[in-house]
């Protein structure tokens, strides 16, 4: 079994970190309930928080946002991702633009940079 999560970056760090397959079977499991279908507090749909992430990226465009869903093997936790990007940052980003699915990006180009 593997996990879906959805990392929001920018140019200071790391600073979302979502396992959105423990937000579907919660989702899942409230809705074979058939509860008071209140949400308690939690985005309706992984669709809604995506929408929220993005929003802040468009708003704060001056840090250059990167917004990506990776799938990971079970025994990866978010910790693990955190860490990941704590120890090399660069990397990491690297790491995920070639592996996962870009969801938003605003990642500076090179060759935009006037000042470095």
């Amino acid at each position: 079994m593997s996990h879906t999560y959805v990392l929001s970056w920018d140019c200071y760090g790391l600073e979302a970190c979502i396992n959105i397959s423990d937000i579907d079977k919660e989702i899942m499991w409230d809705a074979l309930k058939n509860t008071d279908n209140s949400n308690k507090g939690r985005p309706h749909t992984v669709n809604s928080l995506v929408n929220m992430l993005v929003l802040r990226a468009r708003y704060n465009s001056q840090r250059h946002y990167e917004i990506y869903a990776i799938d990971t093997e079970s025994h990866v936790s978010a910790g693990d991702l955190r860490d990941m990007f704590e120890n090399d940052a660069q990397g990491s980003a690297d790491l995920i633009r070639a592996r996962g699915r870009e969801l938003y990006s605003d990642r500076q180009k090179e060759h935009t940079i006037k000042i470095r």
